[in-house]
């Protein structure tokens, strides 16, 4: 009986979900949260500190915090973790060159207290752009497989167009039900 109830409860609760979108500069985090919340792409400039909006899928908010990604804001990183629910790394698939330093900051994430049982979405973003590494490269990079404590996925999106966002939220979504 306590489980029937926990599952309606959640049905009718308006609980928020705290989520942070975090990669490096330029990988197109703001243009995902804004795709998220206004569905179009907007002008940005490089995000100083964060920008947060509040998406809502059937009856599920989610607060998303998109974070600086520029050097000298990643370590500040940590000051966002606390009551995280998921994780969204964004990488420009095209940048071959920093796919190292996002790794090194994934794995330094990954090890936070805080971020315990958050769950991982990777975005491999600019996915439309010719001779861009593939998921299964990023993957490969990331060393994803190699992630045992904490549920993930990876996802190929344009974030200028929006194909395969809602296939990221959507496996949030199922993380969600399956608690």
């Amino acid at each position: 009986m306590g489980i029937l109830f926990t599952k309606i409860w959640r049905l009718f609760s308006h609980q928020e979900h705290k989520v942070i979108i975090v990669g490096l500069d330029n990988a197109g985090k703001t243009t995902i949260l804004y795709q998220f919340s206004m569905n179009e792409v907007v002008h940005t400039s490089p995000t100083i500190g964060s920008n947060v909006e509040e998406i809502v899928v059937n009856n599920t908010r989610f607060l998303m915090w998109d974070i600086g990604g520029q050097e000298s804001l990643r370590s500040s990183w940590n000051t966002y973790y606390t009551n995280t629910e998921f994780v969204i790394v964004v990488v420009d698939s095209t940048d071959r060159e920093r796919i190292s330093v996002t790794k090194e900051e994934l794995y330094k994430m990954l090890s936070h207290e805080d971020l315990k049982k958050a769950g991982l979405l990777v975005f491999a973003n600019k996915q439309d752009v010719k001779e861009c590494m593939s998921v299964a490269e990023i993957s490969q990079y990331l060393k994803l497989t190699s992630v045992k404590d904490h549920q993930w996925h990876i996802q190929a999106c344009c974030a200028l167009t929006g194909e395969g966002l809602c296939q990221g939220l959507e496996w949030m979504m199922s993380r969600l039900k399956s608690r």
